[in-house]
């Protein structure tokens, strides 16, 4: 008979830590099942009217669509999304949260100090197109730049990353969608993990570095340049400008060295993507626990991708630090309750169809699951997407759930390490910050060994803790973020998962 985990008391349904069988009876009693059920999905542990709330984690995930008996396979054939709790009791478990920071000894990572304070954990130089007009050029100059064995000489710099995007016109000159892009661009610049960046723009686009300098002011210029093809003289030359410039700013980012910083100058994004029914079990909790270990350190973990806390935000609420952090993250809920309707699209656009033969059946499960990764502590502050990132703690950011787009937005909101939960599998990397990966079960750990930093997998084969794994998660954060390469980085990943948020009118 196939296990079954029951994650809180008052849940209707249980799930399958292995696949069960047609015929088999994974109550032992009950309905057999039709058909073979993989792990991670649900068994219906009593009967559910249909209409009836469907709960697991002590929450709604969903209403029947027909009777279900004990016994039953819950999913998309007999669940569907619906209304969920939006009874906000803002603040209501502040103090617990306050309770639930740890108290950890001082730990520290060996960081890159900026002349601004701010700590690195690489030391690349960026190329950063204003426009989609100066994308090839970019990268063109990054690849001879790489291939050409001018690095050699630099062993203190990781790299040359080209950050190319698809926009920078045809958009508004002001309003969100600018705002976002610029935001971006400034934050990608100016990260602690980049030692100087160069602008590079066509030269007659929207997004001007001299208005972007103007609203964010010279910071660090021995850290920033810019030029425009238009200017310089074309494409073949401008690739070779940026080379040129690229090899007098080498000498000067070489120069930094690697100093011992305390954790608490960390800044985590936190990410889950290619989710399955035990990311909410395994990997998504631990990386919770390791959140919270960070935010006793004096660290920040950001947590994102609003689209999938929908269904959980009453929980983060509850832990609101204030009633200003309530209200900027429900308005949030708000605005994308409205922005979803009026381009025709649901919030329940998610689970995927890999979530879904995974074992997640609406967007309320799997947000329920996804907001584990912000473990327990109070939320400090929230952030709009790409927003510069101040507060320590516990911290949101609004961002779309596609993870590129989501891991952007993060870093450039000051973000120095990723760290990814999968339990589909996910190929994502990201520069200038490095990402680790963390599987949720041990199948997908032995199949993309290449992929997978760490295994949490073993929360349920092996009995390790959670508490044990999210401190195996934190040992990992500082190690990467000491030069420890992450699978992604040795991988080569990170160059094209450079994804700016997209909103308002292409005119």
């Amino acid at each position: 008979m196939a296990e079954l985990i029951v994650l809180n008391p008052s849940d209707n349904v249980a799930i399958l830590t292995e696949r069960a069988a047609a015929g088999s009876q994974p109550l032992g009693t009950g309905t057999p099942l039709e058909k073979p059920v993989a792990g991670g999905h649900k068994i219906a542990r009593a009967a559910i009217a249909k209409g009836a709330s469907v709960v697991k984690f002590g929450q709604i995930i969903g209403q029947a669509t027909v009777d279900i008996q004990p016994g039953d396979h819950v999913h998309v054939h007999n669940c569907a999304f619906g209304e969920h709790d939006q009874d906000y009791k803002v603040g209501a478990d502040l103090e617990a949260a306050r309770a639930a920071i740890p108290k950890v000894e001082p730990m520290t990572f060996q960081g890159y100090r900026r002349p601004d304070g701010s700590v690195g954990t690489r030391n690349y130089v960026a190329l950063c197109a204003t426009v989609n007009c100066s994308a090839t050029v970019i990268r063109r100059a990054a690849f001879e730049i790489e291939t050409s064995g001018m690095l050699d000489a630099y062993p203190n710099v990781d790299g040359v990353v080209a950050f190319a995007h698809g926009t920078g016109c045809g958009m508004a000159s002001e309003g969100r969608g600018f705002d976002i892009l610029q935001r971006v661009l400034w934050g990608h610049a100016t990260h602690p993990n980049v030692g100087a960046a160069v602008f590079v723009g066509l030269g007659c686009e929207v997004m001007q570095v001299a208005r972007m300098k103007s609203v964010y002011g010279a910071e660090a210029p021995t850290r920033f340049h810019g030029l425009t093809i238009q200017e310089t003289g074309g494409t073949r030359a401008t690739i070779e400008a940026i080379k040129k410039q690229v090899a007098e700013l080498l000498p000067e980012v070489n120069r930094v060295h690697r100093e011992t910083v305390p954790a608490s100058e960390l800044k985590v994004a936190l990410q889950c993507g290619g989710s399955d029914g035990y990311s909410g079990i395994t990997a998504n909790p631990a990386l919770g626990a390791a959140s919270d270990l960070l935010v006793g350190l004096g660290g920040t973990a950001i947590l994102s991708e609003t689209p999938e806390i929908y269904g959980a935000e009453q929980l983060l609420l509850r832990r609101a630090a204030s009633p200003e952090v309530a209200e900027q993250l429900i308005e949030c809920i708000r605005w994308w309750e409205n922005y979803t309707a009026i381009n025709g699209g649901s919030m329940d656009n998610n689970p995927s169809p890999g979530n879904k033969l995974g074992g997640l059946t609406t967007i309320l499960e799997k947000s329920l699951g996804a907001a584990a990764k912000g473990g327990s502590t109070p939320l400090t502050a929230y952030y709009d997407y790409a927003e510069k990132v101040t507060e320590p703690g516990f911290v949101f950011m609004d961002t779309p759930g596609y993870d590129p787009v989501a891991a952007t937005g993060q870093i450039a909101g000051g973000a120095q390490i990723v760290v990814f939960t999968t339990g589909r599998g996910s190929a994502f990397g990201s520069k200038p910050a490095p990402t680790i990966k963390v599987a949720t079960n041990d199948p997908l750990f032995r199949s993309m060994p290449d992929d997978m930093d760490i295994n949490a997998g073993d929360i349920l084969s092996g009995g390790v803790s959670v508490e044990a794994k999210g401190r195996e998660i934190l040992e990992a954060i500082l190690r990467v973020a000491s030069g420890e390469r992450s699978k992604s980085e040795a991988l080569g990943l990170g160059d094209n998962e450079f994804v700016p948020w997209q909103v308002g009118a292409v005119m």
